[in-house]
């Protein structure tokens, strides 16, 4: 027993002199463990040849990037900070709602002050605001408040930087800490960080902001940008370079970038190794030195053979001719390169880590833009190659589509601005990303009228709902004889044999009171009077009376069948976004005078239908307390409190200077909604066939409209009938009016809406010679 116990005693020894003799040293280490970790952290990198290390880079220049003059990422995201102090506001607590309760949605640009002159395209932003519908003078009406001080260069080394914003911005009543204020800026920072400090307290304020850093950016309250050029037009803007439902053929180049090669500083990492995707071929990538005044004081052995090859290549020709477009950072996150790339339909690739891209609250740029990184640069070739043909197609057909909505002017960049903005204030009654994603796009599509798919006749077909099944014939009379006359009765009786009519509204537009109830023929569908003001803009107001999606527009001294009315409908519900009627004219370009002309010549091309018989589309009835397609009782004034489409669009989306125009002008109310409707489309007209006896009276109809315009003054009677030669010179006038109002439209506009067209629509069997049995519109063909 001893002797076990003794054995026991010498095992239980020798293990410990074991674990002392070889485990102490790792004992010892793991005590001073995570003093020696603290350490490496405080004096990264520590290596044991940083003797050697040395020589090739100092431990600091290491933790910069390359570059002993950059900020590190964490004291940019301080400096950044230290300005804009209100770093995490949102709508919610940066923003008064209640500015915005009282008059709506309305903006105020602060005046400009003497002395102090703004840049070329700042002007054009304030502009933009100006002419929109949400401006006001009043600043106690507004909602959103815009400085007239320049904050678009914001680099201290460029001459239109504004010096002492701090100081003037304190002393303006209005600031209030910046709230409620939005701030456009295109340029931040300066050589050589391009850190996006501003140089003064913005405050609460929102920034509009280009080259967006995802960091900085306040999600919900900010407004990311695209950069623009000075030469960016005001309005309108070139249209994109693919056609609409075109298929592009097969490019040369699957892939191109030509631009500057930065050799040190910021962004040049990206654009230095662009060189590695060149193969010749199909994916070129060319780059130039040659920029900066001492370019050559940093030129590499690259260089000289690089900027013999840039000049090898035309720019606009590399666009026209490649899929997609490589847009690179520059010193900042965004590049001109992004817009030119859009309107060429070449597909951008992205390779800016960090860029909030413009817009992207509400654009889906997953279907327009390759988003790669930077760091993997070399994988970009066959990403893109692997991206089937199909999906390329649509992804050029959606780079049009962004274009022409929302960037081909300063006018649609700004409005973009502003109705996300407004979306914000109403969350529940905001566009969705399809429809900001979606022909017409979110600037055409009022969320005031509706936000179902349903209530938009562009939508019908590609959302499988049908039109309305029956029509409003809605009568303009303007004849001030004050009594009822053949042309009108004979009218009423031939609509309301229609069957797909299902109410008759007048719009009584004269000095005399309308006839009594009594007087009015009998029809099988219901006949309203509606006394109206004499203006012609409002036969296009949203009346309470007219309850059907279609409706068909009509003068008094109109002729048409029942037939005619019945085919034009049918067409009508096959394309109910479009206008669709029978006296037809044209636009054309006047070389000679750099001006558009108009001509009521019968001709085999057509631009425009005139309303004075025409169907399109008014309203689908409103989704309110009242149910679908109710309506409450009539209320004492004649507009309906539940917005309506085009008639929205007439009323509430066009400026008042517009229907001012209409009412200033003759007959130029209906050039107005085949514009405003070109311009929503992108689609000309539709004409349909009419009896050979309405058309010697179509263009004197025309003539004999009256309006406001033509109206004689209260108190007066009318004047006589006109000799032939007083008829020819108010002909001519009135031509004369017309192309006045064309070309004031188009320059509102900023380009011309109207588009052309060589189609007709006829009956099947339309004089064909087969037996009137056969055909169901026989009538059509009787003189």
């Amino acid at each position: 027993m001893q002797t076990r116990k003794k054995y026991i005693f010498l095992t239980f020894l020798a293990s410990w002199l074991l674990l002392f003799f070889f485990g102490g040293d790792q004992l010892r280490r793991f005590s001073f463990f995570s003093a020696r970790k603290a350490e490496s952290r405080r004096n990264w990198p520590r290596w044991t040849d940083q003797s050697l290390l040395k020589s090739f880079a100092d431990p600091e220049e290491l933790q910069r990037d390359g570059d002993p003059s950059l900020p590190s990422p964490r004291e940019r995201r301080a400096a950044w900070l230290s300005v804009h102090r209100s770093g995490r506001c949102r709508m919610e607590t940066c923003f008064d709602f209640s500015r915005c309760e009282r008059h709506g949605f309305k903006v105020f640009t602060y005046p400009q002050e003497r002395g102090q002159p703004v840049s070329e395209t700042y002007g054009k932003i304030l502009s933009s605001i100006e002419r929109s519908r949400y401006h006001t003078p009043n600043p106690e009406e507004a909602c959103l408040f815009i400085l007239g001080i320049d904050t678009l260069d914001r680099d201290h080394l460029s001459g239109q930087y504004v010096r002492d914003v701090d100081e003037k911005i304190r002393g303006f009543p209005l600031w209030n800490g910046g709230r409620n204020h939005l701030i456009f800026n295109l340029y931040s920072g300066t050589w050589p960080s391009y850190s996006g400090e501003l140089g003064f307290d913005s405050g609460q304020a929102m920034l509009a902001r280009a080259s967006f850093d995802s960091q900085s950016f306040r999600p919900g309250f900010d407004i990311s940008i695209p950069l623009f050029s000075k030469e960016h037009p005001q309005r309108g803007g070139a249209g994109g370079w693919l056609h609409r439902r075109s298929v592009p053929p097969k490019k040369k180049y699957l892939l191109v970038f030509k631009g500057k090669r930065y050799l040190t500083g910021i962004g040049s990492g990206t654009r230095n190794a662009l060189h590695h995707i060149h193969n010749g071929k199909d994916i070129i990538s060319l780059t130039t030195c040659k920029h900066g005044k001492d370019w050559e004081k940093h030129k590499d052995a690259r260089c000289d053979k690089d900027n013999v090859d840039y000049e090898r290549f035309d720019y606009r020709e590399l666009l026209h001719n490649s899929t997609f477009c490589i847009v690179p950072r520059g010193r900042r996150l965004g590049s001109f390169r992004f817009l030119e790339a859009l309107q060429a339909a070449c597909i951008p690739v992205l390779l800016s880590d960090g860029w909030e891209l413009p817009f992207a609250e509400v654009i889906d740029w997953g279907r327009a833009a390759v988003v790669g990184s930077e760091r993997l640069l070399l994988q970009i070739p066959s990403a893109v190659r692997c991206i089937h043909p199909e999906r390329v197609l649509a992804f050029q057909q959606q780079t049009q589509f962004l274009w022409d909505a929302y960037f081909s002017s300063v006018d649609k960049i700004v409005h973009t601005t502003l109705e996300i903005i407004k979306d914000r204030l109403s969350p529940h009654r905001s566009r969705s990303r399809f429809l900001w994603n979606s022909l017409p796009g979110g600037l055409l599509v009022l969320p005031g009228f509706s936000t179902h798919l349903g209530d938009f006749p562009f939508y019908y077909l590609q959302q499988g709902y049908s039109p309305s099944e029956k029509f409003t014939a809605f009568i303009r009379v303007v004849s001030q004889a004050g009594s009822l006359s053949q042309p009108i009765l004979r009218l009423i009786q031939a609509v309301s044999g229609s069957q797909f009519c299902a109410q008759i509204v007048v719009l009584w537009s004269c000095e005399k009171p309308s006839p009594p109830s009594g007087t009015w023929p009998q029809s099988s569908v219901p006949l309203t009077i509606i006394q109206g003001s004499g203006k012609l803009s409002q036969r296009f107001f949203p009346f309470e009376a007219i309850r059907t999606d279609a409706v068909l527009s009509l003068d008094e001294d109109t002729s048409l069948s029942s037939s005619e009315v019945d085919f034009a409908f049918l067409v009508w519900r096959s394309f109910p976004e479009r206008i669709v009627g029978f006296p037809t004219q044209s636009h054309f370009w006047e070389p000679e005078q750099g001006r558009w002309g108009y001509t009521s010549k019968w001709t085999n091309e057509l631009s425009i239908v005139l309303t004075a018989a025409a169907f399109y589309h008014r309203y689908r009835a409103g989704r309110g307390r009242w149910g679908r397609g109710a309506l409450p009782h009539p209320a004492p004034h004649p507009i309906s409190p539940l917005p309506r489409y085009y008639h929205s669009l007439f009323t509430e989306y066009l400026p008042a200077g517009l229907r001012e125009l209409v009412d200033g002008l003759a007959a130029c109310e209906d050039i107005l909604m085949n514009v405003l409707v070109a311009a929503v489309t992108k689609l000309p007209p539709i004409k349909v066939t009419q009896r050979k006896q309405h058309k010697e009276g179509v263009a004197q109809q025309a003539e004999r409209r009256d309006g406001a315009a033509g109206t004689p003054p209260p108190g007066q009677r009318s004047p006589p009938a006109p000799r032939p030669a007083a008829a020819r010179a108010k002909g001519s006038r009135r031509l004369s009016q017309r192309q006045d109002c064309l070309n004031q439209l188009a320059e509102w506009f900023g380009y011309m809406p109207l588009v052309s067209s060589q189609l007709r629509l006829d009956p099947v069997l339309f004089k064909d010679q087969v037996s009137v049995l056969r055909k169901k519109y026989p009538s059509l063909e009787k003189p």
